[in-house]
């Protein structure tokens, strides 16, 4: 693939042995069946801090400003202040890396995304804390597309995450080095109903956008679609909303489809609805459908096709 997905990535989750143990924690599934299209930014925040490796295990802590400190977990000598700073220095740097989204490490003091372990002075810990780094970036960028390694193990988040990543990459191949008014209305065209499987508001507020788009500054008409554009990406789909969309697309078909097939195809979408089948089996009778009446429109598609078939993630959702 020219134009990889550009994926910042926790690199002990590629193989790199940056751990504090000396180790890694290599991810199959991001090191081999997501690799040939993704270009990844690996990031490890405590080695890149001049920490060695191996080095003594760190921890989140409680302290006296209510903030979150970051210690050695042995000593108590407190690096907060250190992380914090190159954590701030290193997301800026990322703008530049024009990232489609960032795979974190669960559970890191540096890197967790969620639920990270924060140690109280007295008691318990609490697991309610995020990594100082993934804060950070998260801070940066508030839209972009972030995930932890273990939440990919389940199907709908994998399927989300990976189709939102894939999406901005095509928004930056179609913009490519002269973006234009015209390749944004090209890219919106072509995922209409993508954007309308995750938000139907969103989905209507960014069709008014791209009718009156050219009364805009074409960079604030930009900046806003792509906001847009990553909020609606942000909301998940349900069953609800890919049956609506489902149904949706039969109505392009209702010239066409004898009535054998228009209720085959009705039947596999209630199917679908009700958790029989997954969304692979009417997808691909669809699609059967747009070559058999060559139907253009949908042909173009990006909701019937999001992402190659071999991720195989429709299979699963």
């Amino acid at each position: 693939m020219e134009n990889k997905i550009r994926l910042g990535i926790s690199s002990c989750l590629l193989g790199n042995k940056v751990r504090y143990d000396g180790g890694h924690k290599l991810n199959r599934y991001l090191h081999d069946t997501l690799a040939p299209y993704v270009e990844y930014v690996p990031v490890c925040a405590e080695a890149e801090i001049g920490l060695p490796v191996p080095r003594p295990t760190l921890r989140l802590v409680d302290t006296d400003d209510a903030a979150i400190g970051m210690v050695f977990s042995k000593t108590g000598e407190d690096i907060t202040e250190s992380m914090r700073s190159w954590s701030q220095r290193r997301v800026k740097e990322l703008v530049a890396e024009n990232l489609d989204g960032f795979v974190f490490k669960a559970n890191s003091p540096s890197c967790g995304m969620e639920r990270v372990k924060v140690y109280a002075k007295k008691g318990m810990p609490h697991k309610d804390g995020v990594g100082l780094f993934a804060a950070a970036f998260m801070q940066h960028f508030p839209l972009l597309p972030v995930e932890e390694e273990g939440r990919l193990n389940d199907a709908a988040l994998r399927e989300n995450f990976i189709t939102r990543i894939f999406t901005l990459q095509r928004f930056r191949r179609s913009l490519g080095d002269n973006p234009s008014y015209g390749a944004v209305v090209k890219f919106h065209t072509q995922h209409k109903l993508l954007i309308f499987s995750h938000s139907e508001k969103i989905y209507r507020e960014m069709g008014r956008l791209v009718a009156h788009g050219k009364a805009l500054p074409f960079e604030e008409f930009l900046a806003e679609y792509r906001t847009l554009l990553l909020k609606a990406l942000q909301l998940k789909t349900t069953l609800n909303k890919h049956t609506n969309v489902l149904q949706h697309i039969m109505g392009y078909f209702k010239h066409d489809l004898s009535s054998d097939e228009k209720q085959e195809a009705l039947d596999l979408i209630h199917s679908y609805k009700q958790g029989l089948v997954p969304l692979i089996v009417p997808i691909t009778l669809l699609n059967h459908f747009v070559r058999k009446f060559k139907q253009e429109y949908l042909h173009e598609q990006v909701y019937l096709k999001p992402h190659p078939k071999e991720l195989k993630l429709l299979n699963h959702v």
